[in-house]
């Protein structure tokens, strides 16, 4: 038998079988994330790419169950991590960018809901079977930020500073507004 996070299977099944998933990969088995990473790297300049970016470890747990008691709701509760290698968008150097997602899933609802004092998020399915590798690297890649930066400025290497030419650059614009109330 294969891979099981790649078996396609409705959320019912799994819940009904209480299934259990422990996640223990890296990103080049999840397409996506290697594709996205690989397109973030291949700016970077090739002695400073990252070594073995493509095995950054994805770990995590997925529990599938039911919410309700008359278990007609198939949820999903669970945590996922990774590393991923990025380009900080402020000093364009490489570094690891952590991501990681808590999950808690009902399928095919429509709608948030909350049981118990827990508030699970609606997971809309294409169909009725369900990839959870699939669902995996979607919610870590839900997690990963518009523009990738070190957490501090501080980490940053080789930031450009502001010129003193830069600082007393004549801005052709700035007495536009009182030109024109002059000419009133």
């Amino acid at each position: 038998m294969g891979n099981p996070l790649h078996v396609r299977r409705t959320p019912l099944e799994l819940a009904e079988n209480s299934q259990l998933f422990e996640i223990s990969g890296k990103i080049s088995d999840f397409k996506r994330l290697l594709s996205i990473a690989g397109s973030a790297l291949a700016a970077v300049d090739p002695e400073d790419m990252p070594q073995n970016w493509r095995n950054r470890p994805v770990r995590g747990e997925l529990r599938f169950g039911f919410v309700d008691a008359q278990a007609r709701i198939p949820a999903l509760t669970g945590h996922l991590a990774a590393e991923i290698d990025a380009v900080c968008q402020r000093c364009l150097a490489p570094f690891v960018l952590p991501l990681e997602s808590e999950l808690r899933l009902v399928f095919g609802s429509g709608q948030s809901l909350e049981h118990a004092g827990e508030t699970y998020e609606s997971w809309e399915l294409d169909d009725d079977r369900l990839e959870v590798a699939a669902l995996v690297e979607e919610a870590l890649i839900m997690t990963m930020p518009f523009v990738t930066m070190h957490a501090d400025a501080a980490d940053c290497v080789d930031v450009p500073v502001a010129s003193d030419a830069q600082e007393n650059m004549t801005l052709p614009f700035a007495n536009l507004k009182s030109q024109m109330q002059q000419e009133d």
